[in-house]
């Protein structure tokens, strides 16, 4: 029998830990996570009724939580039609993809919608070998996904070892280096890289990185990925990050907030070129869902949103404030802080022990604010407000910042630097 009686904290996870995740129950009981049971704008609620600022999300809710034309939208489509099968066309996909194709660099066409970022690596790496590019050059701390083709891409040894042997060959460069990386290229390479690392620790490259990347690739013909699925749509203060250098992938990367914090989405977003073995013969890659009404209409909603509440802009201005903010609020923890670094509404706080970043985690938790840690980068501890951010919220995040640095620093018995 189906009932909609709320479950306290402790009974869910207790079925976390029967039928979920035993090991997910674990850490969230060592963490003290709570258990959310909603969101509107920047907040989340708890099922004991506290209410937390998120500045979590792995980059997702760039418009917050339940962005009324976004859910607006796919409460309408719901109603009316709201899966189908792969081989059904229906106008909603058709709408998407022209609004996404019409907000990318000239020359990116074709939209593909996946379910998830990682479908989205996945599929740009199956048409890479469509375009007869073998072999793959990636970068270490790089992370484009957990599925088999997307893990083996992604420049973490921990999470690709219990796997092995994955495909490939796959090399992996330092990331920033575009001399290393040019070197390993020939005419059946393709490159997968992101303008700024997410989960590698909000890892800013040097000036002319990504475009020396570019040339490399059009010098060897090699084909080049930009995997713009933390960073797209506003999120480092313009549409794409690869817009700062002009560059123009073959395939492009997007997920994350392309479903509006509503919808769960991904897309490659490719050139004529690239495109065309999958314009020969589609079946050579479909999904179920992929492309579903539902999805659709979030997507293209989104980007309208996008570009009518200008997020990039939103985005931009933003970054002076929680770089000032944030390395204001750190200066009582002085030598435990390695760096302080970001684009936009995305930043990193480098420590040099990743297990001040996990107490810095919690002490901000503790003091009502949700943060990110980083997969590849466990020092490193993710900020990704939505770009909404305003004064109300940026002094509540200035106050548990302020907060959970001296808590920090009393611990280990430091001053500012």
């Amino acid at each position: 029998m189906i009932t909609e009686e709320r479950l306290d904290r402790a009974e869910v996870l207790d079925l976390y830990a029967r039928h979920v995740n035993s090991g997910l129950a674990r850490l969230a009981a060592l963490m003290a996570a709570p258990v959310i049971v909603r969101g509107e704008g920047d907040y989340l609620w708890t099922e004991g009724g506290e209410q937390l600022l998120n500045c979590g999300g792995f980059s997702v809710f760039l418009l917050g939580h339940g962005y009324p034309p976004v859910v607006d939208a796919v409460t309408r489509q719901l109603g009316t039609l709201a899966l189908t099968g792969p081989l059904v066309h229906h106008e909603e996909l058709a709408r998407a993809a022209t609004a996404l194709a019409a907000v990318c660099p000239p020359g990116l066409e074709y939209v593909h919608l996946t379910n998830s970022g990682a479908e989205a690596c996945e599929t740009a790496l199956k048409l890479a070998r469509m375009n007869g590019k073998r072999h793959t050059v990636s970068t270490e701390g790089g992370f484009h996904g957990k599925t088999l083709g997307a893990l083996s891409a992604t420049g973490r040894a921990v999470f690709r070892d219990p796997c092995e042997p994955l495909p490939g060959p796959v090399d992996f460069v330092p990331y920033g280096d575009a001399e290393a990386l040019a070197a390993r290229l020939t005419a059946e390479s393709c490159v997968i890289v992101e303008p700024v690392q997410g989960e590698g620790g909000v890892r800013v490259p040097p000036p002319g990185y990504l475009r020396e990347v570019e040339r490399a690739c059009r010098r060897t013909g090699a084909l080049l990925i930009v995997d713009e699925v933390q960073t797209g749509l506003g999120r480092t203060g313009r549409m794409w990050a690869i817009e700062e250098e002009g560059v123009t992938p073959d395939l492009l990367l997007c997920g994350k907030a392309l479903g509006g914090g509503v919808m769960p989405v991904g897309a490659v977003v490719a050139t004529a070129e690239a495109y065309a073995p999958l314009n020969r013969d589609p079946v050579l890659h479909t999904s179920t869902y992929g492309g579903n009404p539902l999805a659709s209409v979030a997507v293209r909603h989104t980007v309208e949103a996008v570009q009518r509440e200008d997020v990039p802009g939103r985005a931009a201005a933003l970054e002076a404030r929680l770089r000032d903010l944030l390395t204001d609020g750190l200066a009582p923890c002085g030598p435990l802080v390695r760096e302080i670094r970001g684009r936009g509404a995305l930043f990193g706080v480098e420590f040099h022990q990743p297990a001040h970043a996990g107490e810095f985690v919690l002490d901000l938790l503790e003091h009502g604010v949700v943060v990110c840690p980083t997969g590849n980068a466990l020092g490193t501890v993710r900020f990704t407000p939505s770009a909404f951010f305003g004064e109300r919220e940026l002094a509540l995040l200035a106050a548990a910042v302020e907060s959970s640095a001296a808590a920090l620093a009393a611990r280990h018995g430091c001053g500012p630097r």
